[in-house]
């Protein structure tokens, strides 16, 4: 019992800068972490701004609507909000499998639900829609993560609020008779799905957080002959 007192004595001190030095490693990987973080939203801002520049000076005169469009830009109008939710009880457990219907029996809101929800607005006529402050665009996906939904890899929790910009009352009518706003009421009938929707005289949606803008060049006909010959004598040479 003496020497195992010593030992543990002697060892101690080890043991106490060792973890002293793995808290100093972590918090210095932390701080470089916050600095790239803080890099890589500068960078995106800077990228931001020179697309919608770059939309602006060469949308062919249509550089308001191209931005829209593309969700490069802020946009500010009448509208819908539309707010879904889990059903009440549902924050503590039903984790189940989904049905092939795209019905659960857990009250919980899945991506495929919020899909549907997209779709049905877009076509009713909506602009421009965001979810949680995300704003969508052709290049956007809804997809799931266990129980997470996420919207471009950006995780939301419920309740769900979809801003959709268009004529309010129209909008709001059409939804509720598509297809996709009647499934979204049967959520609602069947599993305790909340949800409630509302015409706004204004609502905002921010730009989309990032944006990849690809380009093409029309090829030019010399170019066109040379790989056409090149494809010529490509096929010559696995025949």
């Amino acid at each position: 019992m003496t020497v195992g007192a010593a030992e543990a004595r002697i060892s101690a001190p080890v043991l106490a800068k060792e973890r002293t030095e793995l808290i100093d490693r972590v918090e210095a990987q932390t701080d470089s972490v916050d600095d790239l973080e803080r890099s890589v939203e500068a960078l995106r801002a800077d990228v931001q701004e020179r697309q919608r520049k770059a939309l602006s000076e060469d949308g062919g005169g249509h550089g308001d609507l191209t931005g829209l469009l593309a969700g490069a830009t802020p946009v500010e109008g009448p509208g819908v909000k539309l707010v879904v939710d889990d059903a009440k009880g549902t924050a503590e457990g039903g984790d189940g499998p989904r049905e092939s219907s795209g019905f659960s029996d857990t009250g919980r809101v899945r991506d495929r639900d919020m899909q549907r929800v997209v779709n049905g607005l877009w076509e009713s006529g909506a602009e421009a829609v965001a979810i949680n402050g995300q704003r969508l665009t052709a290049l956007s996906a809804i997809r799931a993560a266990g129980d997470a939904i996420l919207v471009d890899n950006r995780p939301l929790v419920p309740p769900y609020t979809v801003l959709a910009v268009g004529d309010g009352d129209k909008l709001s009518t059409a939804f509720q008779d598509s297809a996709d706003g009647l499934y979204l009421h049967a959520l609602q009938e069947s599993f305790g799905i909340r949800t409630r929707i509302s015409a706004e005289e204004s609502v905002r949606l921010p730009a989309a957080p990032s944006l990849i803008v690809r380009t093409a060049e029309p090829e030019t006909d010399a170019a066109a002959q040379g790989g056409g010959q090149d494809a010529a004598e490509t096929e010559k040479g696995t025949s």
